[in-house]
């Protein structure tokens, strides 16, 4: 089993990616692969209701000069998805909301049935508008959505500085223990519950 993280945000080993990477280790730990792609810091284009993918009827969005088509083809061949973004005025970063309605729109089949998931991270506040923004395509393309014993949120500022977050980090395992729950049941039929950890609370005021 594979889950496919996308990194939407523009700076590659920022915060966003030190919460993706702490769920994809402890997806390692469960026994499950994973990807972490990075959008990287170019325009993805939005989408323009052309309509051509559904004229064509091949899951494939008919611009390909950005990463769309690419992501596509990798989440065919995955079982579950986690997207991050940065959030920026209180909403997810723009590209990788272009690309997530793309990538729906033009090729929903591939989406349909996958566990998924959203993580934000923010210097401090707006993380909740993005997190519930990102998570309603999913809703929409019937993916059941993994929980957490949080929102999936994780905060900082500097590069990486998201990992101080205790709190945070171990939201983010959490979740990760339980998308691969998730998968496991969904495949056999069984699976064992994953053990909780000790809370481990983080106010911004100490």
């Amino acid at each position: 089993m594979k889950v496919l993280l996308i990194n939407g945000s523009p700076r590659k080993n920022g915060n966003t990616f030190t919460a993706l990477n702490e769920a994809a280790e402890q997806l390692k730990k469960n026994g499950i692969d994973s990807e972490i792609v990075w959008i990287g810091n170019k325009a993805v284009r939005g989408c323009i209701a052309c309509n051509v993918c559904k004229t064509k009827g091949n899951c494939r969005c008919a611009f390909d000069e950005d990463i769309c088509n690419e992501v596509i083809a990798k989440m065919e061949t995955s079982d579950a998805l986690i997207v991050g973004s940065p959030v920026y005025w209180g909403q997810p970063n723009g590209s990788v909301l272009s690309l997530i309605q793309r990538m729906a729109y033009a090729a929903g089949a591939h989406f349909q049935g996958k566990p998924a998931a959203a993580v934000c991270c923010c210097r401090r506040g707006g993380a909740t508008a993005a997190f519930q923004t990102l998570q309603m395509p999913f809703q929409m393309l019937n993916m059941p959505i993994v929980t957490s014993q949080y929102w999936n949120i994780a905060y900082g500022r500097a590069e990486a500085e998201s990992a101080q977050d205790t709190e945070g980090m171990q939201t983010m395992r959490t979740l990760a223990n339980n998308m691969a729950y998730m998968l496991k049941k969904f495949a056999t039929g069984t699976a064992e519950k994953p053990a909780k950890e000790d809370w481990q609370p983080m106010n911004f005021v100490r």
